[in-house]
């Protein structure tokens, strides 16, 4: 019983003698001045962090914010009903054709063709329940981009459309064309097709032209003198011969 008692003791003892007391290495004052250092590292490395992130949030923000502008798209649709698809429009069929390169019969049909294959061009409401802009908007502003190479600033002012739906209406009238209108009409020609245009051409005075006349060395007679230099080609320089 003495030996177990004594070697308790000494255990004891051992035990006392390994304890770390940290009040030994480290004082109040230690630790107060360590929480300092690291306090001011962390501060440092978050100024640092937030000099460069600020340039790019303002960056971003510049880049990202847009200035809404107010368009009366009910105004450009009824503007372009009464000059155009009114039962008496302000302008003739003539001008029609000339501002839209085909008849008014043909623009509908695509217009109603278009209707068809997406609800992009079809009448829709908005969030605000407002109305969108119409098919006839949409469907004019990328034929007169097409047809006339009108910039979009001039389609903003009379149909009351922004730039960037501009080029998402013209996106979206090349796709559906060619989706509806592909297989019929973006072929090579047939026999028949081209018999077809033979007729045509020789029923206007120009027999055998099938395609553009400045491909076929035909002899103009009395070609303006200002396009001479610009129809005579490089392989049939005598293609246009002027007489004044």
């Amino acid at each position: 019983m003495s030996h177990q008692s004594d070697t308790s003791s000494c255990s004891d003892d051992s035990d006392d003698s390994t304890t770390i007391d940290p009040t030994g290495i480290y004082t109040m004052e230690d630790l107060i001045s360590e929480q300092s250092i690291f306090h001011n590292l962390l501060e440092q490395i978050n100024v640092k962090i937030q000099a460069k992130i600020k340039p790019q949030q303002a960056g971003a923000s510049r880049r990202g914010s847009r200035k809404y502008i107010v368009r009366n798209r009910e105004e450009g649709h009824e503007q372009l009903v009464a000059d155009y698809f009114a039962e008496h429009p302000t302008y003739t069929d003539e001008q029609f054709r000339t501002r839209y390169r085909m008849r008014r019969p043909l623009f509908l049909r695509i217009v109603r063709a278009l209707g068809e294959w997406s609800p992009y061009f079809t009448e829709r409401r908005d969030g605000l329940n407002r109305q969108g802009l119409t098919p006839l908007q949409k469907c004019t502003v990328a034929i007169r981009i097409l047809a006339l190479g009108s910039p979009s600033g001039v389609t903003d002012k009379y149909v009351e459309i922004g730039f960037s739906t501009v080029m998402n209406c013209l996106e979206q009238f090349v796709d559906g064309v060619i989706n509806m209108f592909g297989e019929e009409y973006l072929r090579s020609p047939t026999s028949v097709d081209m018999q077809r245009l033979l007729q045509m051409g020789e029923t206007r005075g120009f027999p055998g032209m099938l395609g553009s006349i400045g491909c076929m060395h035909w002899e103009w007679k009395k070609c303006p003198v200002k396009w001479v230099r610009h129809l005579t080609h490089s392989d049939h320089e005598n293609s246009f011969r002027r007489q004044l």
